[in-house]
């Protein structure tokens, strides 16, 4: 079936982030298999996330469909996009009609994307990863793709106006190998070595992003445990639970 939304509104994205200078280092895309389905797993620290995820996947010529909140599809700008995309809507009342929509994609020779910590880490840390990606992957019989972004958050994240300036952010893209999910294996057990992967291109992401904070008053973006001021995971869980 020709996609007749998704492809114009990669090229869009791509002359947005030259108009922006962005400059996005990926490496790892051809982890990401030419054929089959596949469950593409990162961490997620920006709106903007699912977009550098879909365009790690380019060089291979993949599309990938991603699982997302079903108010973005509601959204009348936003909706008729990620609908023509085929994205995944989720409604967290009735996550089980998601999980099925996304397992039919798989079997069909899919690539799907997941966010499996849920949200947005304003601590810009990885939280805990929910099971879904594990047992999506187990059930269709295809492997995950583990991966990290870094540097989104500068352009857009919870808590923080959007810098859509010409300002030369750079964007670093970690593609890991692919990774089994045995119907054997417990799927906490699979999701627990998938997190520590996503953790290890997280850190790699970060160790060769190629600016750091300009002042103190630039240190947001950094993590706690880096010598940032973005918030601690504890604090971010204390308001969370407030």
């Amino acid at each position: 079936m020709a996609e007749l939304v998704y492809r114009p509104a990669v090229g869009l994205a791509l002359t947005l982030f030259k108009a922006w200078d962005l400059k996005i280092d990926c490496k790892g895309s051809e982890n990401i298999p030419r054929s089959g389905g596949a469950v593409l797993v990162s961490n997620h620290i920006s709106y903007l996330d699912f977009i550098f995820n879909g365009l790690a996947a380019l060089p291979q010529k993949r599309l990938v469909r991603f699982m997302a909140k079903d108010s973005v599809f509601r959204h009348r700008i936003s909706g008729p996009l990620m609908r023509g995309m085929k994205h995944i809507p989720v409604d967290r009342k009735n996550g089980e009609l998601a999980y099925q929509h996304a397992l039919d994609s798989l079997r069909s020779g899919e690539i799907v994307g997941v966010f499996p910590e849920a949200t947005i880490s304003p601590s810009f840390t990885l939280k805990s990863f929910k099971s879904g990606a594990a047992r999506l992957a187990q059930d269709a019989g295809v492997p995950m793709i583990p991966m990290a972004v870094w540097g989104t958050q500068r352009l857009w994240t919870k808590g923080h106006p959007r810098n859509f300036k010409r300002s030369h952010i750079p964007v670093t893209v970690r593609v890991g190998e692919p990774m089994e999910a045995s119907r054997e294996e417990y799927a906490g057990a699979i999701t627990r070595r998938l997190r520590g992967r996503v953790q290890e291109l997280l850190e790699a992401a970060q160790r060769a992003y190629p600016v750091r904070p300009k002042n103190a008053e630039d240190t947001w973006w950094i993590p706690a445990h880096l010598g940032g001021t973005a918030p601690t995971p504890e604090a971010v869980r204390a308001a969370e639970s407030r």
